[in-house]
């Protein structure tokens, strides 16, 4: 994991997984605007489906993020990647980390963005990561969001 060189932690008050799903949604944006490959790590595919759709119609305009499902031995071209288990080799600028544990391609990013929201075993499950994150030595940052 010596190669990240950022753990960014966004906090919600809002427990409930749709709305971690609407600020990955954003932060995804955000790095896709910048040019940035971005890699989705989440265990449960059903909440990644979800987000899945969430990102065809992101934003007030309704603007569609490029994005595509990896799949074992896949090629994939998209700037955006969501992914239960497969991982694209090469560097990764940005990881958002939607899982309970940290993963093994962590290691990969330039930046791993965690989202954690209200419910009170995913914050238990953040502060694990957070506490696995420093121990490696890496910079944290913490951002408060808002309920929307």
């Amino acid at each position: 994991m010596a190669e990240a060189r950022a753990v960014t932690f966004y906090l919600l008050d809002e427990a409930s997984a749709a709305a971690r799903l609407r600020v990955a949604c954003r932060i995804i944006d955000k790095a896709y605007q910048a040019r940035q490959n971005v890699l989705v790590w989440h265990t449960d595919s059903s909440e990644l489906a979800s987000l899945d759709e969430l990102l065809w119609t992101h934003g007030d305009d309704r603007t569609f993020i490029p994005h595509e499902l990896v799949a074992p031995g896949m090629a994939c071209e998209a700037p955006v990647l969501l992914t239960t288990s497969a991982v694209p080799e090469g560097s990764i600028d940005v990881l958002v980390n939607l899982a309970s544990a940290v993963p093994a391609c962590a290691g990969q990013a330039l930046r791993v963005i965690e989202i954690i929201d209200g419910d009170p075993a995913r914050r238990e499950a953040g502060r694990v990561r957070f506490k696995t994150y420093r121990d490696l030595g890496l910079p944290l940052t913490t951002h408060n969001v808002r309920r929307e």
